[in-house]
């Protein structure tokens, strides 16, 4: 670092992203999509729209709200756009971290970062020995909320009746739902947003929608709630969604025949997986995520990630608390063939040299 660096700066351990290694690997580490974006994306991405990129974009992103008010049947007033979710997380923790927040013990890397970031008290709450989370520590809180669900890292999920529990005790501090993997096996609390004056949902197109490269996210809450959101954007980045991603995103999430097709296939994959992880001796979560949280007896999960990084296969080891596991994204059938074939035979020359 450099000697101009703030002090209050020098000590931000900064968010880690998965490798992103040239080669031909068989990428399963970054909870991608394996599917490329509708044909409507590419259709709204036309010579027409690219010769205006000398123009700034809709500081409203109008088109994009539209499209997403009108799947969620909520009104523009309780949309809000940005540069990716993590970019709506961060407006969220400014604008409301004075109270600070509690979030599980583990769980998405970038919260401890934002806390760090904006100089906010971060508790963590410790988590079930099944790695699950158990809202009655969330009940009547002295700090805001902060939950994924389902759970980054582990793609647990807690029930809807679960998380208004949680909101209703909560009615004096915000509690944001972060469900970048919602669309894979869970219930939105987005149904909730009129009930409840506390709550802030936000999501992603980087999943469910093809479109991590997009970089699009959106909160959906009280318009109140969305107000301060949009006053942290226009106090920051005015422009913070680029012309082509509103085209884009908004070609995406009218294609809704294309959107559940792409989901469907993503949780037949990861049933099968689970179901090869029981059959080979492995513990794995039960995941409601494009991705799995897995582990053997047999071998540290650092190892397995390493040796399976030899074979041309990118996972995603986290170390600390789940040190023992590896993180598997849910990717098409051909490439959860190849992991479980190479899987396999790891696993295999494991227990014959035990």
């Amino acid at each position: 670092m450099s000697r101009f660096l703030s002090e209050d700066l020098k000590n931000l351990v900064p968010y880690t992203p998965g490798e992103q290694l040239a080669g031909n690997f068989i990428k399963l580490n970054t909870n991608e999509s394996p599917f490329p974006p509708s044909s409507r994306v590419a259709e709204s991405l036309n010579t027409v729209e690219i010769n205006k990129l000398n123009l700034y974009s809709d500081p409203t992103a109008d088109l994009l709200v539209s499209e997403i008010a009108k799947y969620y049947s909520v009104k523009k007033e309780n949309v809000a756009v940005g540069n990716g979710s993590d970019e709506i997380l961060a407006f969220a923790f400014n604008a409301f971290g004075e109270k600070g927040f509690i979030c599980p013990e583990i769980t998405y890397g970038f919260y401890p970062v934002f806390a760090d970031f904006f100089g906010i008290d971060l508790e963590t709450v410790q988590m079930e020995d099944d790695l699950s989370i158990n809202p009655e520590k969330y009940y009547s809180s002295k700090r805001n909320i902060i939950l994924a669900n389902p759970n980054a890292q582990t793609g647990i999920y807690l029930d809807l009746n679960e998380i208004e529990r949680i909101v209703r005790s909560n009615e004096n501090k915000i509690v944001i739902i972060d469900e970048a993997y919602i669309d894979f096996g869970g219930e939105s609390a987005v149904s909730l947003i009129d009930k409840y004056d506390n709550l802030l949902v936000v999501q992603t197109f980087s999943k469910s929608r093809n479109l991590a490269g997009g970089r699009i996210g959106f909160a959906i809450g009280n318009k109140e709630l969305i107000a301060d959101i949009n006053t942290m954007k226009f106090s920051f980045n005015p422009y913070n969604v680029n012309r082509l991603s509103i085209l884009a995103g908004s070609a995406s999430m009218s294609d809704c025949e294309y959107f559940i097709e792409c989901t469907k296939q993503i949780i037949e994959n990861r049933e099968n997986l689970i179901e090869f992880c029981h059959a080979n001796g492995f513990i794995v979560t039960p995941s409601k995520a494009n991705f799995i949280l897995m582990k053997h007896p047999s071998i540290d999960g650092k190892d397995l990630y390493l040796q399976l990084k030899e074979k041309g296969i990118l996972v995603r080891h986290l170390g600390g608390l789940i040190s023992d596991y590896i993180r598997v994204t849910i990717g098409s059938k051909e490439q959860m063939d190849k992991f479980k074939e190479k899987t396999s035979e790891i696993i295999k020359c494991k227990i014959q040299e035990i």
